[in-house]
């Protein structure tokens, strides 16, 4: 059996993952301006429970009071009747761990104008701690299994992590004052929850913005939160309000840079674009004789990576955000060897768009209107009725290729679009499509190339139906220049 399906025991509670998969925490933007768990809450986060992932993290619930919009929270008592339904459905529904992520936030506002964290009072950092500590106490007597606090991104105990942080008093300056803050968070929660109640930290490896630090200072925070208590150290990257592209009348949203970028490596970044923060990050930790946990993430996509993550000692733990809001059920099909039945995520980032335009947050691969992923036990792959039609010819630049639509009595998803380069070898997976799409648009060709293209038809349930005839494209020596742009000179 893969590590990645061994059980993984944590060292607080007496409990263990049931395998070493994780969903990290990601903005869903289901719950109302009321932060209560609703309906689509409870059906977004019981279907990744379902899907058999170790441990669930259910996405940032505020600890105090300020107006954030839809945004889940965990400041009152008032929410805890809904938190202990979302707990209880997901151990319901899958075998796995739940840990909800609490979250402290600065005002922001619709004129550009931020909080920073010179601007708190000594007050308001007590309350801080309190605050944390009175949530965290609230997710035990809720029944999850843990709780993760968010110490990444843009928000408040990051930015006292960070390097920009301008305060010049004991929590700002030095790298020892920067992490007071979140050390003496770390701990009010170790004393409300005790000592047999696991507690994960989330924080930024890398701030990936001009000035701020990297994994040069990340090795010694890791180090310092796993001696202050922190049984799992979660490792993200970016989205920070310094490079956030501004627009006018909306507030500032911190993934809109190049930070954003390297939080969620789209398309054109490599498979594990992050990886060298949790190999540096995990080496500091057992070097300073700790056995924490690291939870590595960052665009990994596929069974053999991930287990090369656990089996290269990258990382302990895997977390899967994006390629898990596409296919719920990864899990299960890798534990299954179905690597090809897994419906891949495109890495297009849509799903960051809806989340910067305040839409809710879907997969753009999920049938249209359904607002879940979908689940089918359908075994029979899809067919083409007619044959595949495909065909493909190079224009202005890009290759152009189209196909007819296959059929699958349960409900088509979409199609896989595989490319090789040369007369012969491999066809890889250059592209998913939804199922009303019968085209796709190569723009990564070079002069003088020889391309090949084939398509994989594939259903609700991932099912692969048979590919396509395969179709050659030659790429001109020279490109053409459209007459309008006049003829180059030599």
């Amino acid at each position: 059996m893969s590590a990645l399906f061994e059980p993984f025991p944590l060292a607080r509670g007496g409990k263990s993952l049931p395998n070493r998969l994780v969903l990290p925490a990601m903005v869903t933007r289901l719950s109302g301006e009321d932060g209560l768990v609703n309906a689509d809450i409870r059906a977004r986060y019981t279907r990744f429970a379902k899907g058999g992932v170790g441990l669930v993290v259910v996405e940032a619930m505020a600890v105090h009071a300020a107006k954030s919009g839809p945004l889940l929270r965990i400041s009152d008592d008032a929410f805890v009747p809904g938190l202990r339904d979302l707990a209880s459905a997901c151990h319901d529904a899958g075998p796995g761990l739940v840990f909800p992520q609490i979250i402290h936030f600065l005002k922001v506002s619709r004129s550009g104008w931020r909080q920073t964290v010179d601007m708190l009072s000594l007050e308001d950092i007590e309350r801080i701690v309190e605050d944390y500590g009175a949530a965290a106490l609230r997710t035990r007597e809720c029944g999850f299994d843990g709780v993760e606090l968010h110490m990444a991104h843009a928000y408040t105990l990051s930015s006292f992590l960070s390097l920009k942080n301008p305060r010049r008093d004991l929590y700002g300056g030095s790298l020892s004052n920067r992490l007071r803050l979140p050390l003496r968070v770390l701990a009010k929660v170790r004393s409300v929850v005790g000592e047999d109640f696991p507690v994960g930290v989330r924080f930024v490896g890398d701030e990936h913005i001009r000035g701020g630090y990297t994994v040069k200072d990340a090795a010694p925070i890791a180090v310092a939160l796993a001696r202050g208590g922190a049984d799992i150290v979660s490792l993200s990257a970016g989205g920070k309000f310094e490079d956030a592209r501004k627009i006018e009348g909306e507030p500032p949203y911190p993934y809109t840079g190049y930070s954003g970028d390297r939080c969620m490596p789209g398309a054109a970044y490599p498979e594990g674009a992050n990886l060298t923060i949790p190999i540096a990050v995990r080496r500091a930790v057992r070097s300073a004789g700790l056995a924490t946990p690291i939870v590595a993430a960052g665009k990994i996509a596929t069974l053999a990576f991930a287990e090369s993550v656990v089996r290269g000692g990258h990382g302990d733990l895997v977390g899967l955000a994006r390629a898990l809001l596409a296919d719920p059920d990864l899990p299960k099909k890798w534990a299954r060897g179905e690597e090809d039945r897994v419906v891949r995520c495109l890495y297009g980032n849509v799903c960051k768009a809806l989340d910067e335009s305040f839409k809710r947050v879907d997969c753009t691969l999920w049938p249209k209107g359904l607002g879940q992923a979908p689940e089918s036990d359908d075994t029979t792959p899809p067919i083409w009725p007619t044959g595949d039609g495909i065909r493909a010819e190079y224009k202005d630049g890009r290759v152009l290729v189209r196909w007819e639509k296959a059929h699958d009595p349960g409900g088509l998803y979409g199609y896989e679009i595989l490319r090789g380069e040369g007369e012969s070898g491999l066809l890889l997976h250059a592209a998913s499509v939804r199922e009303k799409s019968q085209r796709y648009e190569d723009a990564r060709v070079l002069p003088g190339e020889v391309l090949r293209y084939a398509v994989r038809p594939y259903d609700l349930a991932g099912n692969r139906g048979p590919l396509s005839a395969v179709v050659k494209v030659e790429v001109p020596v020279s490109f053409e220049f459209p007459a309008e742009f006049g003829t180059p000179k030599a």
